[in-house]
């Protein structure tokens, strides 16, 4: 089981929070979004409470891989919140500490370790990622 959404860069990414990382609906940022790594970003709340509620375990796979030309991409490991209901922003968070914008908990990356060629390709407004998000198996 998996789901899938877009996001699109922007010269204000800075990826220097060190226990949090977020994509948002928002399609401006200032230099204190310093944990957004994507903006723009279409995911579909129902659709991801779905995948939420159909996960075998807590466990999931965030892949972000650049769309265009690099094959630019990185791999995080968390745990799910069963309570995330935002429909504006996706909160992944290092630490343990849920809200409704807590997308995933425990992460093992926030934005400050995210690869900074993945960093560099957002930092450009018309590039676009995927972010795919999997049942860890």
């Amino acid at each position: 089981m998996q789901y899938q959404f877009h996001a699109y860069g922007h010269p204000n990414i800075l990826a220097t929070h060190k226990t949090t990382l977020e994509f948002t609906k928002d399609s401006k940022l200032s230099l204190k979004g310093d944990c957004i790594v994507g903006v723009n970003s279409n995911f579909d709340l129902n659709k991801i409470k779905k995948f939420i509620k159909n996960c075998e375990n807590n466990k999931i796979k965030i892949i972000i891989k650049t769309i265009n030309n690099k094959k630019i991409q990185d791999i995080i490991f968390a745990e799910i919140n069963p309570d995330f209901n935002d429909n504006k922003e996706l909160v992944i968070r290092k630490t343990n500490f849920v809200s409704e914008r807590t997308f995933a908990i425990n992460s093992n990356k926030a934005a400050f370790d995210l690869n900074r060629n993945l960093i560099g390709f957002l930092k450009k407004k018309k590039n676009r990622i995927s972010v795919i998000i999997k049942n860890k198996e």
